[in-house]
């Protein structure tokens, strides 16, 4: 049989090797960061690029899309290569995907702390970034499809699924959640409002976990760990079961991030029901995974790169088992909301993402060098401290939560909240949040332990950036290969087109009846658009990040109901665009607030938050009273919300302006009255009228003794 000879890319695997070591230590620095800023809010350093609600989604994004993004091309591109024999379809396509994605990672990094979000969660940058981030996955999706269909290897191995189904679902996840209309060159309003928002963001925020934080990883430890081990993966039947049940039931779950909230019962129950589904293709890979070290565990002890492997197996396992039970509206009820789900998501990022691409680094740096590991004695050292770091992290995370959900919670014998005062339980778990930092800090020490170690290790080699390789051309096909599923991988577009189908399925049958069908979201007819001053004041509130920390919806609990007002209605929220429920009370909610203070009370909390609630850890906003209030694009936006159906008449919309102006005058004279002396014209004044305007729209009426007792459960 005549053998091609070809040469495997390890350049490009390099390049996206070195950015997710040097993103993985901004990331997590910055993550540091804001951890300690929840305890001393100083350290914000005064300036309003550095807040808290500015930094976090700087975080967040960095560690997804920049230190566990460039881990997932860096393991695609150098498996995909040697599971299909063939070198990437284009050397340009693949330069043009490494510098394209870094540049989105940049332009991120500028755009967030100056406030230029959409406050949708791990999905904050504005409409331009958004185009570049679609222009460079599909670069990535025509190198992957191009390698695959020149391939010289017949059957797709299992990791290519994986790979498949990533590129699709991430695709189809990114477009539909970033339909909006701009009204300048960074601003933008969703297309979609309140609850449809609400059930569009958590779609894709699900599954942005599910299909870039897990199915990618599925299809690099379904590679890697038997390369690691020297063993076959355990089940090849197993598998095929895993791999199509995951895809097509983790599309479902998203709803379970909006239970007891207005999305319509019949959505939250379709999301409870196919999260607990999940625990069986989840586990399934799983022990796919662990039982693929049969006979192998002998060098768990001797190899930190094994130990790496199994602790990420075994918090994909856990974060698994945990989310589904998460989902159960009894277990939400308490830990929704609270530092649980904090933990949560950091056993999955820091356990699963985090460990396998150590694992990935330590075992692949020193092939393509061409060298050994410089020292494996620092890699276990690495190994011990990361674990204790997420023990540090996670152990007081979960404490955390159950002093909340409790204290949130608890009445006196009387009947009256025992804590009425947020504040309390927020200074009751600041010691859990310095234990947090510390862990936090441990496992960063780890990564930069682990940045030297690879650093040596390349200086002793030399890259071998066109690896020599050969293999023959694609055979034609036999008899034996003519299995159903087998038949499936020969095909690679169908392949795609089937994963499509599958992905669909669970998004159309929530989302259309949910678009559709009036009866899910009842209109309520004292509830109006925003005035032109409380729409400059929203902006702003989206700006300043205050969704990280706050909350706009009231679940219909009595501890609730009793400590911020009557419970959140859809028909409250039929022209909010975007959605701001929140996903974590750092702060109270604030969707009855308005009202509820004077305008001199919200005044001062922006000045100085501990003049109004002395020991808040929330940091002042002194520049909101400073800046003066950019009303330039004000008719542009009012005219981009009518277009979106916000009944606004020509007579609002032309007098914006004016209409903004006189009710800022009006507040201002009501803080003179106070003795706050401020012009009309500051970015205060448009936000204190956006919260005196929150959840005024609908009055409660009086209830009997009986439909006052709200259950807990």
């Amino acid at each position: 049989m005549q053998l091609e000879q070809f040469n495997y890319d390890n350049k490009i695997v390099r390049n996206f090797g070195i950015a997710t070591i040097v993103w993985g230590i901004v990331g997590m620095s910055v993550g540091l960061l804001i951890a300690m800023q929840l305890i001393w809010p100083e350290l914000n350093f005064m300036t309003q690029y550095t807040t808290f609600g500015r930094v976090r989604p700087v975080h967040t994004n960095a560690v997804i899309f920049a230190f566990v993004g460039n881990a997932i091309f860096m393991g695609v591109y150098y498996s995909l290569q040697r599971v299909l024999k063939a070198r990437m379809f284009s050397d340009v396509l693949s330069k043009i995907h490494f510098w394209g994605w870094q540049l989105i990672i940049v332009a991120a990094a500028i755009t967030l702390p100056l406030g230029l979000t959409t406050s949708h969660e791990y999905a904050e940058m504005e409409w331009p970034v958004d185009i570049g981030i679609a222009v460079i996955w599909v670069t990535f999706g025509i190198n992957m499809f191009g390698t695959i269909i020149k391939r010289r290897e017949r059957h797709m191995y299992v990791a290519v699924w994986f790979y498949i189904a990533t590129f699709v679902t991430v695709a189809v996840l990114h477009i539909v959640n970033s339909i909006q209309l701009p009204v300048g060159f960074w601003k933008s309003y969703y297309v979609y409002a309140g609850v449809q928002d609400a059930l569009v963001q958590w779609w894709y925020g699900h599954n942005a976990v599910a299909f870039f934080l897990t199915t990618p990883f599925l299809g690099m430890m379904y590679y890697f760990l038997p390369k690691m081990a020297n063993r076959p993966v355990y089940s090849y039947k197993l598998s095929i079961l895993h791999f199509w049940s995951l895809i097509f039931i983790y599309i479902w779950a998203g709803p379970h991030h909006l239970l007891y909230t207005s999305l319509p019962s019949w959505v939250q129950s379709l999301g409870v029901v196919f999260s607990i589904m999940l625990i069986a293709p989840s586990w399934g890979g799983m022990i796919n995974g662990l039982l693929t070290l049969r006979g192998a565990w002998d060098k768990v002890r001797a190899e930190p790169i094994l130990k790496f492997m199994v602790v990420a197996l075994t918090c994909y396992g856990m974060a698994t088992f945990e989310g589904p039970m998460l989902s159960l509206k009894q277990v939400n009820a308490i830990a929704h909301f609270t530092d649980w789900i904090v933990a949560h998501v950091h056993i999955g990022a820091l356990g699963w993402n985090g460990f396998m691409t150590f694992a990935i680094l330590y075992w692949l740096i020193p092939r393509i060098y061409k060298t050994e590991l410089f020292s494996k004695k620092l890699a276990n050292v690495h190994f011990w401290i990361g674990t204790l770091g997420i023990l540090f992290y996670a152990i007081p995370m979960y404490w955390a939560a159950v002093v909340q959900g409790l204290m949130w919670k608890e009445f006196t014998p009387e009947g009256v909240l025992k804590y009425p005062n947020f504040l309390t339980t927020t200074l009751e778990i600041l010691p859990m949040h310095m234990m947090r930092a510390l862990g936090g800090a441990l496992y960063l020490s780890g990564v930069i332990l682990m940045t030297y170690n690879l650093v040596k290790t390349m200086k002793s080699g030399k890259l071998m950036a066109n690896e020599p390789a050969e293999a023959p051309a694609l055979l034609p096909v036999t008899v034996s290969e003519r299995s159903s599923h087998r038949r499936l991988e020969r095909k690679p577009v169908l392949f795609m087109v089937v994963a499509l189908v599958a992905i669909l399925i669970g998004g159309i049958v929530e989302m259309v009846p949910t678009f559709m069908i009036k009866d899910n979201i009842p209109t309520i007819k004292s509830v109006m658009p925003y005035t032109a001053l409380e729409l400059q004041g929203r902006d702003l509130y989206i700006k300043e990040g205050c969704v990280n920390c706050h909350t706009q919806t009231v679940r219909p609990f009595r501890s609730e109901t009793a400590r911020y007002g009557e419970y959140s209605k859809a028909g409250e929220f039929v022209y909010d665009h975007p959605f701001l429920w929140g996903s974590k009370r750092t702060g109270p909610d604030l969707h009855r607030i308005g009202g509820k203070y004077p305008n001199k009370w919200h005044f001062d909390h922006m000045l100085d938050p501990t003049i109004t609630s002395p020991g808040s850890i929330m940091p002042p906003y002194p520049w909101l009273i400073d800046q003066k209030l950019d009303n330039s694009t004000l008719v542009a936006k009012m005219n981009a919300m009518r277009i979106l159906g916000v009944p606004y008449s020509n007579e609002d919309v032309a007098n914006a302006v004016a209409s903004a102006e006189k009710q800022a005058e009006s507040i201002a004279k009501d803080l003179a009255s106070t003795q706050v002396e401020i012009k009309s014209d500051r970015e205060i004044i448009a936000l204190i009228a956006y919260l005196q305007r929150l959840g005024t729209d609908i009055k409660a009426e009086p209830k009997t003794t009986e439909e006052a007792v709200v259950t807990e459960n």
